[in-house]
């Protein structure tokens, strides 16, 4: 029975195919339709017309304060320094000008914290990790980052040539950080890390022998030595870890539509050279420091 009706069930099948197509309103068209909504499809990355936060304008965020050498003056929107140089090369790499990038203050840690996000991009030192990738989402490396110890030229911190040297001393960074990593995973001292709020409270602690030496990365090193704290020094840098190089990335909200874009732009950056000129432009301070192993 159910044999002999089999060619009308397969002419009504049809039918209904046909009549789907027609009508453009079958499952499948929706589904392709669904497929260039998608983070990185092509047609959402036309210049300066991006599923931004506010439609024409490119929300940046950043740390407030905004240290040297990455901003100038605690000013992010002036353009000056390495980080806010980059800001606006991917915004005008994604077609938004300068009048059109509004910046925000986010504390460090809120950054790459669980949860919805105010800002389209945020820069802010901030290195990717598959953790943090839990949380938010990274755009390419934009910077590859080595992390340093600075000490008070007097402390016996300011000695250390390896980085058993450093097991005894008294050493600090910024809550949060990659620079803190770098103490409890490699370091490992003997003596329990200072761990500080923000990145001021730590250099305080240095200057005023709190600790014996602070973990940074390498051009805040510099500039700290330099400008900062001229009684302390750079000691040394630590190796690349094995594998992956540590990269500062762009955080965007880990739903975001926009990281394939700004990943993109992050990527023509580098490969013509701009992101090259800008590191030494803004961070020619950073040279070559002894390699604690």
């Amino acid at each position: 029975m159910h044999l002999a009706h089999r060619p009308l069930v397969l002419t009504a099948l049809c039918s209904t195919v046909a009549l789907c197509a027609a009508l453009s309103g079958c499952a499948p068209q929706a589904e392709e339709k669904g497929a260039s909504d998608r983070p990185g499809a092509a047609a959402s990355c036309a210049p300066g017309k991006l599923a931004t936060q506010v439609p024409g304008k490119l929300t940046v965020g950043t740390d407030k304060p905004a240290y040297a050498p990455w901003f100038a003056d605690d000013e992010p929107s002036n353009g000056k320094g390495f980080e806010s140089a980059v800001a606006y090369a991917v915004a005008k790499e994604l077609g938004y000008g300068r009048d059109a990038v509004v910046w925000q203050h986010v504390p460090f840690n809120s950054a790459f914290a669980p949860g919805a996000k105010k800002f389209d991009f945020d820069i802010n030192q901030v290195s990717i990790s598959e953790e943090r990738k839990k949380a938010v989402a990274f755009s390419s490396g934009y910077y590859d980052v080595r992390q340093a110890v600075v000490a008070l030229k007097s402390s016996k911190a300011a000695r250390a040539k390896n980085v058993a040297d450093l097991k005894d001393v008294k050493l600090g960074a910024q809550v949060g950080t990659t620079s803190l990593d770098f103490i409890t995973d490699l370091v490992k001292p003997d003596k329990k890390p200072a761990v500080y709020q923000r990145s001021d409270f730590a250099k305080s602690a240095l200057k005023t022998g709190q600790v014996d030496a602070i973990v940074v990365d390498l051009p805040t090193a510099f500039y700290i030595t330099g400008a900062e704290v001229p009684e302390a020094e750079v000691v040394g840098q630590f190796a690349e870890s094995p594998g992956e190089p540590e990269q500062f990335g762009l955080v965007l909200d880990r739903e975001s539509a926009l990281t394939s874009c700004v990943s993109g732009a992050v990527d023509a950056l580098r490969k013509d050279g701009t992101l090259a000129g800008l590191e030494k432009e803004w961070l020619s301070d950073a040279v070559d420091a002894p390699v604690l192993r």
